[in-house]
């Protein structure tokens, strides 16, 4: 499995951007898809993108939709999120997170689906 180092979090005024990064150790990483999920204060984890080995497949919750952006860079071992229009519900602990097989790629993820978490970045979205 990889291990995953999120960078990029930070304090931001609603409708503004941020890009996360996530590193990846190992050289396997292009065998994985990966994916983000947030946490919010008091609230469940929740899926909120992936992406396919190549990147050529992505996919989104619905309440990231249009706003984020998930891409990854397979000769740097990075996979990122690009946030924009943030709003204020934004606001959570954001996690890269490897899938738990090689070569496999589903467009929805449950907490099952993963075999790797980064730590967390917190991102905080003021009104």
């Amino acid at each position: 499995q990889v291990q995953l180092v999120e960078s990029g979090g930070g304090l931001v005024q609603a409708g503004g951007s941020l890009r996360l990064s996530c590193a990846a150790s190992g050289r396997t990483f292009s065998s994985y898809s990966m994916g983000w999920f947030r946490q919010a204060p008091g609230k469940e984890r929740e899926f909120i993108a992936a992406i396919s080995l190549s990147g050529a497949s992505t996919n989104y919750a619905d309440s990231v939709k249009g706003r984020f952006t998930i891409s990854r860079d397979n000769a740097k071992n990075t996979v990122f999120l690009q946030m924009n229009s943030l709003k204020p519900e934004d606001t959570a602990v954001y996690y890269c997170a490897a899938d738990k097989s090689r070569y496999s790629y589903s467009a929805t993820w449950s907490e099952t689906r993963v075999g790797s978490w980064g730590q967390g970045t917190q991102v905080i979205v003021s009104s």
